[in-house]
């Protein structure tokens, strides 16, 4: 269990008032890590179906998964014993028995069959064969999207939460910084993953790693213009560039951060490349401060990259912290037009305004958290692009 009891039951306070407002008398969540915001459950058993069930006039949620992952719940949460409920064997990929069965039988036996029911239908983890399972064995139940309604909570973060992603970011400065410096003519692009990895679960003296949500991001070369390839097993050669997007992770917290690298010596329009990305960044870093809409930031990257002729159709970031693979982003408020979330201290974001093309593309992202009075980078570690580990066309601070 990461935080104290108060702060868990907080957080259940916070679901309930939007559980009342949604009509929502019990919750079914399934993500794991609202799962684990809510209750502490920490494993890697999100292979299989699990649920936290939030009842309205209950004090604790229950928590329903695999046998074999029972202990796992009493070892990492703050719930009693009585509140994990475990189903057997017979329900694990089965062809005839499903979790959700289970999860029904157990919401009739405890007088909740008949209620207005929450779960969270846009999810990686509910299937369609969940939702229909559910209503098979629920006839009598109303059920509700509830998708993202934890994720909304979970936006603005404890002092805690950003503690947990600053230590993070010590990772993501050390990941990417042993990244940098090992891309060279010659060395396989696994080599180079490998290290990353290393160094991310490594962590610090005082603190080690953990698993991140995403595998290191490290296309080279004409991958460069995808921003989603992870690696290869061929090896670098002079004349490429090389785009790294990692991310810290601390007790499931995250903070990303991208650069990009470059073996030998640039052309003239990829340094330019470079310095506007990077002076779109820093003017966004500049002006962000509790109150704003979040559209207001993405303003000023497009009117700062069109002074050269650029432009961007995707989002420039979106909000981070706690999560499970394949993501790290929490999947609610978006950094670009139209957005009107107004910030509001201990928000945190990924902020990756990155230039994608149809064969190459360049990389620089921070993860910040806004402040009483604007934001601070989570990370300590120079924007621009790196050749032979250092910066060429550099603007702006870290």
């Amino acid at each position: 269990m990461s935080f104290g009891t108060a702060e868990y039951q907080g957080r259940i306070r916070k679901t309930k008032q939007q559980m009342a407002e949604k009509g929502i008398e019990v919750l079914l969540i399934t993500d794991p890590a609202n799962m684990n915001y809510l209750s502490g459950y920490d494993a890697w058993s999100f292979y299989v179906h699990q649920m936290l069930i939030v009842i309205e006039d209950e004090d604790q949620p229950l928590w329903v998964g695999r046998i074999m992952d029972a202990n796992g719940a009493k070892i990492t949460t703050w719930l009693y014993h009585d509140n994990i409920i475990p189903y057997p064997e017979i329900y694990v990929q089965s062809q005839t028995h499903h979790p959700m069965d289970f999860v029904a039988e157990i919401l009739s036996q405890i007088g909740q069959d008949r209620r207005s029911i929450g779960v969270e239908m846009e999810n990686y983890y509910f299937t369609a064969k969940c939702y229909e399972r559910l209503q098979k064995g629920l006839p009598n139940a109303r059920f509700q999207d509830a998708t993202l309604l934890v994720n909304w909570v979970r936006l603005v973060k404890s002092d805690t939460e950003i503690a947990y992603m600053k230590r993070a970011a010590r990772f993501s400065e050390k990941a990417m910084a042993a990244g940098i410096e090992m891309i060279a003519e010659g060395v396989r692009e696994c080599d180079v993953a490998a290290r990353i990895l290393e160094v991310q679960v490594r962590g610090t003296k005082e603190h080690g790693g953990d698993y991140p949500a995403i595998m290191p991001l490290l296309p080279t070369g004409e991958r460069t213009a995808a921003p989603h390839l992870t690696w290869t097993d061929k090896r670098y050669k002079q004349g490429e560039s090389v785009t790294l997007e990692i991310a810290g992770c601390y007790k499931r917290y995250h903070s990303p951060l991208a650069r990009t690298v470059f073996i030998g010596t640039p052309d003239a329009e990829l340094q330019h490349l470079a310095e506007v990305t990077t002076e779109g960044i820093n003017e966004c870093l500049a002006m962000i401060k509790p109150g704003i809409y979040l559209e207001e930031v993405c303003a000023t990257w497009t009117k700062t990259i069109a002074r050269y002729g650029f432009e961007k159709e995707a989002r420039i970031g979106y909000p981070v912290g706690l999560n499970y693979p394949p993501d790290w982003g929490e999947h609610t408020a978006s950094i670009r037009m139209g957005d009107r979330t107004v910030l509001e201290p201990n928000m945190a974001f990924h902020m990756i305004p990155a230039m994608w093309f149809d064969d190459s593309g360049f990389e620089v992202s921070e993860t910040f958290r806004v402040t009483e009075s604007g934001c601070e980078t989570l990370a300590n570690m120079p924007r621009g692009l790196f050749t032979k580990g250092h910066l060429i066309g550099y603007q702006g601070g870290a």
